[in-house]
């Protein structure tokens, strides 16, 4: 132990401490490091304290370093950092609140006995100043990790609903989240605080490597904001605060997006609202919340049977039901079909059941007055559809395989008519084949919705090629896997406006063009279509996380070789007006198992699409003197 004191020029040192082979004597000397580092003021701190972080991350279930003091030895290090600014402007002091905090929050993220611990060491009131602001957004982010771990349990849930202004706080910086983190770092690049970038990048990378993690960690930022929120949305008590139309209108926006897919964001927070009475009543008032669940149940989220809940749980209850009906009904009679979404079994039977109110013969179906026509005519033919199915089990097979045959005939006059060019009678060919078609004949249906959602295309209504896409998809096995009918739901969405859906169908087309066999309807030789790498490329930038940041702050800043500030071109030298559609024909392919039509095709989307160029100019890093000086002081 002196030895390696000698060798070490920094006093009481943790490696050193932790080197001691008696176990007795290592405990009591973490022990006393802990009660001793946050009144000293020596160089190297923040390399104990990375250490710690290291050995949190590694072992975040591993009790001795609770046992030792470990909970106050960080809360007093960011009250520390918080209160005393000449210190935290000393050496590499200003990593230390960060880390402190990243600590905090993942040794309470297992283990409901240390956050217990935690809370008892009083974490959470240097912790709310984070959240408040008191140092930056990067601060932030980890003391919102960590007050969410610690309100994900009962018994530590009250202390921190005690702070009265955590929830308040949490609303007002989701919704703003991702505007902070561009106006205070992205935007600016030449203004970015050098200790962010270390923190993003690890010291590893530059511009590109910093800009791509900001985006990571705004998204991070808002995510783990609405899962404290959401630890607040199960208490009746806090629901008329969280449900303000001007927060909830906002909640099917945010979505973790392609760099944080692991978390539910603000559809799983509307599942948690939905679950209660009074959230029903103030989500059914938002109809703009219902469309975009409507939205996401036929969409290729992960999160897609959350919507579905939301939307079975608000035709469920009485007071709700007739609020949503006319909007609720078109989507979930499209997902009436599916079999089962992940560990939901039996989905589109529950759907179905819902929907006709438990099975209700269709002769004495009760239709209220308050549907409009076209959601009564959609629950008859469910009913008819459910009729139908009953009617075809007491048949005898061969009657049904002269039904599948006649349908086929049908939609081989539908494919000749198309060909043609006579769109109409192509859809009106395969609506009557569809008819005709046995239910059971799940392969050929699916070709016959697909089919006919190409015509809506051809014939610009993309409401009903959504409809027919999404029923195409719930009858494929696998479900949401035939790649033709993601392709042209990608385009349907793509003509209404929604990015966001039609960049995952997008991606979803281009995994099954992947996985398909060498030679394969989908795919020639592995080789992703190019008008499908167009039209990712196209929605990443129309979806991109900053878009409205930089639409409304302007875009990114940054001095070249020395010149003074550039507006960078949100659209230069991009072009996203023009992608092509495409359809493989199969019309002569009888080798095919499924049987499609349509050649290859080419239109404009009539709105340009802006797209954000993301420069890689040369980073000139602020001082801490800059980071303390009142100027971004008053910002945070």
């Amino acid at each position: 132990m002196d030895r390696n004191g000698l060798d070490c020029p920094y006093p009481g040192c943790f490696f050193c401490v932790m080197k001691e082979t008696n176990p007795n004597k290592r405990h009591a000397s973490v022990a006393k490091f802990f009660k001793d580092l946050p009144t000293q003021d020596e160089e190297g701190q923040v390399l104990a304290i990375s250490g710690l972080w290291n050995t949190a991350m590694a072992h975040p279930n591993d009790p001795e370093f609770i046992e030792l003091g470990i909970f106050e030895c960080m809360a007093a290090v960011i009250w520390k950092g918080i209160k005393n600014r000449q210190w935290l402007s000393k050496d590499q002091n200003i990593y230390i609140p960060y880390y402190a905090a990243h600590i905090i929050g993942s040794y309470t993220m297992n283990v409901e006995e240390f956050a217990e611990r935690a809370v008892q060491a009083g974490v959470i009131p240097p912790l709310v100043e984070l959240l408040c602001g008191r140092l930056t957004w990067v601060e932030q982010r980890v003391a919102v990790r960590a007050l969410g771990h610690l309100a994900t349990y009962d018994s530590t849930f009250p202390s921190v609903a005690s702070h009265g202004e955590v929830l308040e706080i949490s609303m007002q910086l989701a919704l703003s989240a991702i505007e902070i983190v561009y106006t205070h770092f992205f935007q600016f690049v030449d203004r970015r605080l050098s200790y962010h970038c270390d923190l993003l990048t690890r010291g590893m990378g530059g511009v590109e490597m910093e800009s791509k993690k900001a985006e990571e960690w705004a998204s991070q930022l808002q995510c783990w904001l609405l899962q404290l929120i959401n630890c607040f949305a199960f208490k009746p008590e806090f629901l008329p605060t969280i449900c303000r139309p001007e927060f909830l209108i906002k909640l099917p926006d945010m979505w973790g997006g392609l760099v944080n897919e692991s978390s539910p964001a603000g559809v799983g927070l509307l599942r948690t609202i939905c679950h209660q009475k009074m959230g029903r009543s103030s989500v059914a008032s938002c109809p703009s919340i219902i469309e975009s669940l409507c939205n996401i149940a036929r969409s290729s989220d992960d999160w897609q049977y959350m919507a579905i809940d939301c939307l079975l749980w608000l035709l469920q209850d009485p007071i709700t039901k007739y609020k949503v009906i006319d909007i609720a009904v078109p989507a979930l009679v499209d997902l009436a079909e599916i079999p089962s979404l992940g560990d939901h079994k039996k989905l589109g039977e529950a759907i179905a059941n819902v929907l006709l109110q438990d099975n209700v013969p269709v002769s004495s179906l009760t239709l209220r007055t308050s549907m409009n026509s076209q959601t009564k005519q959609l629950l008859k033919d469910l009913a008819a559809l459910r009729q139908k199915l009953k009617w075809e089990k007491s048949m005898p097979k061969e009657d049904l395989h002269i039904k599948q045959a006649a349908a086929l005939v049908i939609k081989l006059e539908g494919n000749s008519k198309f060909s043609a060019g006579d769109v109409v009678g192509a859809a009106a060919k395969y609506t009557e084949a569809l008819a005709l078609c046995p239910i059971r004949a799940k392969k050929e249906r699916v070709v016959l919705y697909s089919n006919r959602a190409q015509c809506y295309l051809l014939l610009q209504d993309p409401t009903a090629a959504i409809s027919d896409t999404t029923r195409a998809l719930c009858l494929h096995s696998p479900v949401n896997r035939h790649s033709k009918s993601l392709w042209r739901r990608a385009q349907a969405y793509e003509m209404l406006g929604l990015e966001k859906e039609s960049l995952l169908d997008a991606i979803m087309f281009i995994n099954e063009c992947s996985q398909a066999p060498e030679g394969g309807p989908s795919l020639k030789q592995n080789h992703i279509p190019d008008y499908a790498e167009r039209l990712v490329k196209n929605q990443m930038q129309a979806a991109w996380l900053f878009k409205e940041a930089a639409l409304k702050h302007g875009g990114i800043h940054y001095d070249r070789d020395g010149d003074e500030d550039v507006d960078e071109d949100p659209g230069a030298g991009e072009d996203g007006s023009e992608w092509e559609t495409a359809s493989e024909s199969d019309i002569a392919n009888e080798e095919r198992q499924e049987e499609d039509y349509g050649e290859e095709s080419g239109w404009q989307s009539e709105d340009q699409k802006e797209s954000f160029v993301r420069p890689t100019p040369v980073f000139k890093g602020l001082t801490l003197q800059d980071l303390l000086s009142p100027q971004y002081n008053g910002n945070y």
